[in-house]
């Protein structure tokens, strides 16, 4: 990976992705064909071991210049660099982790200087307590954008002039995320965003490539 990109950003749901006839690996590969510039491993309800198997295969199978992120498990993240004790940045990039898991400066411990810290924020005082941490923290999710299912303890919903004004807030690269649809990535970029986190938008759809090549369109259009 020789940037990080997350213009189009792909967030699993095992789930949704088992409903719509899709392995989850195979899936976010044909996504990463279509225009996904990154993924994220969201799996709330794995056990460990399968959830870092699926990482594992997600490294070994998507393109070394799309970035891949594992959610809140830290000690996953770290169990999969142990898979590959070398280049393991060339196949894994970092963590993305909330509110109420372990504090960034600890996080920023754990994976090392090179590798890829994302956060989760959603308030003024979140976004500030952010920007002022001594962790070198590399982007913001900022959500929720709509109402959304996928996320049990989603926040309410800010609409568009709410993300643009939070976005604005911080110096720190912003990708907006919560019931995103293709229809919202023109409006984000204009409004400064990083990017645009999706789930149902690609993990649901009947052909994830095309969804996701709809979604880098879109984002486009933006410019």
């Amino acid at each position: 990976m020789t940037r990080l990109d997350l213009s189009v950003y792909l967030v699993t749901d095992t789930r949704q992705a088992t409903d719509a006839g899709h392995d989850l690996v195979d899936l976010a590969v044909a996504a990463a064909r279509g225009g996904v510039t990154a993924v994220q491993v969201r799996e709330k309800d794995a056990a460990a071991a399968g959830f870092l198997d699926t990482v594992v295969r997600l490294a070994e199978a998507l393109p070394d210049e799309v970035a891949l992120l594992v959610n809140d498990r830290v000690d996953v993240y770290l169990a999969a660099r142990r898979a590959f004790p070398r280049g393991f940045a060339d196949r894994a990039h970092g963590v993305h982790v909330g509110q109420s898991d372990l504090p960034t400066p600890v996080v920023r411990e754990l994976i090392g200087a090179d590798a890829v810290l994302g956060l989760s924020a959603a308030t003024p005082a979140q976004l500030a307590e952010a920007a002022s941490s001594p962790a070198r923290i590399d982007y913001v999710g900022i959500g929720a954008l709509h109402v959304t299912q996928t996320k049990k303890d989603a926040p309410a919903p800010l609409g568009h002039a709410r993300f643009a004004e939070l976005a604005a807030s911080v110096a720190v690269p912003s990708v907006a995320i919560g019931g995103v649809t293709v229809a919202d990535l023109p409006r984000l970029r204009a409004a400064g965003a990083a990017g645009a986190a999706v789930v149902s938008a690609v993990c649901a759809a009947a052909d994830p490539a095309s969804a996701a090549r709809e979604l880098r369109r879109a984002w486009e259009v933006g410019k």
